[in-house]
């Protein structure tokens, strides 16, 4: 079940770790935009340093919900629609539909929500990037 409180969990990571974590993402993730590209599970976890996170681990699931929810109560796209599976369909998981879900997106076809939510991110960041 997708609550508030878990904005204001760190999972068993220190605090100051966990931001310092997010904001690493979040420049990883506004180049990753800026270049209109898409970046897997595995690659962000490696290239954040703050906190060692197991792609698959369920702290790094809601580091990413985090980072989302975020996103999205600024009025912004979904910021983790750019973080995809490395194989298969290279789409997000199960926990970013939830969330999108939750957050009131339109999910009954969910090719259409990533790439619907996928063209907002990168529109976002372009208009960030001109300002």
């Amino acid at each position: 079940m997708i609550t508030e409180n878990l904005l204001d969990s760190t999972f068993g990571h220190a605090a100051v770790n966990w931001e310092t974590a997010k904001e690493e993402a979040r420049e990883i993730l506004a180049h990753t935009a800026e270049a209109e590209s898409t970046i897997t599970y595995g690659d962000l976890a490696r290239r954040i340093r703050s906190v060692r996170f197991d792609p698959h681990g369920d702290d790094f699931r809601h580091f990413l919900g985090q980072l989302s929810w975020e996103a999205d109560l600024a009025g912004r796209g979904m910021i983790t629609v750019l973080v995809v599976h490395a194989g298969g369909d290279n789409r997000p998981g199960k926990g970013f539909f939830a969330l999108a879900k939750h957050l009131r997106r339109d999910v009954s076809d969910p090719d259409r929500c990533w790439v619907e939510e996928l063209e907002r991110v990168y529109r976002d960041f372009a208009k960030m990037k001109v300002n």
